[in-house]
């Protein structure tokens, strides 16, 4: 008959007293660690169930072209659409040329920056000069302008500069170009209220014929109705504050 034998293994990683004191004696080696289950790492399959607009806004352009084949984005209808509509915003985005503040340039600089720029972009030109107010006033205006429109590009040049002998007189000057042609002049201050210049006043004279203002997000077509949903806006908040500003002068008196 054969002769079987039956070895007792505990828990790995236990200890009895005998072994803990043969280990103080340097008659046993140390004792193991205890044995740790790896860290959870989720799936693939699990992470793509945290797919969502969010997870959408996150992703570059690159990105979002190689999700086009995502089975999980098949199987979500409305991902899907959300991912194209995203990736479309973000190629209109990159489209439209953002300027967003009035560059100086020099008459050497004209013809590149004017004449030459492409079909599709408005440019403002400004002629001034140093030291006389109403340039000051009118440059003031634009500078929010063209923070507000950073589609349309503005530059300003010194006066004989862009038209040697240009008179005085006839400061500030505005210039709107548009494929290599001028489509509107405005000289002096007048065309927008002389010194109470605002740039709602400004922006409605440049958008009163043609689309000159741009935000560079809804295109050159709806800036008319911006600027005049836009002027409607601050007016009705101009009010709000003269009127708060009338019942604190005469609750004080």
């Amino acid at each position: 008959m054969a002769d079987y034998h039956f070895v007792y293994k505990d828990v790995e990683g236990t200890s009895t007293q005998w072994d803990d004191i043969q280990r103080k004696l340097g008659n046993l080696p140390p004792k193991p660690a205890a044995f740790k289950p790896p860290p959870f790492t989720p799936s693939q399959d699990e992470d793509s169930k945290s797919k969502d607009k969010a997870w959408i806004d996150e992703r570059t352009e690159e990105e979002l072209e190689d999700l086009e084949d995502d089975p999980d984005l098949d199987d979500d209808r409305f991902l899907e659409e959300y991912r194209k509509r995203r990736l479309t915003e973000m190629r209109e985005t990159a489209r439209v040329p953002r300027f967003g503040s009035v560059v100086p340039i020099t008459g050497a600089d004209f013809v590149r920056e004017v004449s030459q720029a492409p079909p599709e972009i408005w440019v403002v030109v400004f002629l001034y000069k140093e030291g006389i107010p109403e340039c000051g006033v009118l440059s003031q205006c634009l500078e929010e302008l063209a923070t507000r429109y950073p589609g349309t590009k503005f530059v300003k040049i010194i006066s004989t500069d862009c038209i040697p002998n240009y008179p005085d007189r006839n400061l500030p000057t505005l210039l709107v170009y548009n494929n290599s042609a001028v489509k509107g002049t405005y000289v002096g201050l007048h065309h927008f209220g002389s010194r109470r210049c605002t740039p709602e006043a400004v922006a409605l004279a440049l958008c009163q014929s043609d689309p000159v203002l741009d935000d560079g997000q809804k295109g050159s077509d709806s800036s008319r109705k911006t600027v005049l949903e836009g002027v409607r806006k601050r007016f009705i908040e101009k009010l709000v504050t003269q009127h708060e500003d009338d019942e604190d002068d005469y609750s004080s008196d």
